[in-house]
């Protein structure tokens, strides 16, 4: 064999030892990327109920002093003590 076949063969080794590497790696890859994918959907929807909840509370805003507790307020303060 000549030098140059066998370059030829090693560089043909290569090239298909590269293919083979970077199709295996892809193969265990794919079930870690779809549990990522499922990770990442699921917090999205945890972010969307979280935000309307958010929203919703924050809206609400103080609750209202009733009527009776504000008149018996004035009534106290115009009382006269002697």
């Amino acid at each position: 064999m000549t030098t140059l076949q066998i370059l030829g063969w090693i560089y043909l080794g290569i090239m298909l030892g590269s293919m083979g590497g970077v199709f295996g790696l892809s193969l265990f890859q794919a079930s870690r990327v779809a549990d990522m994918k499922a990770t990442i959907n699921d917090l999205e929807f945890k972010n969307r109920i979280l935000r309307g909840e958010n929203d919703r509370l924050s809206k609400r805003g103080k609750p209202a002093k009733e009527k009776e507790e504000i008149g018996r307020k004035n009534q106290s303060k115009n009382r006269l003590i002697f």
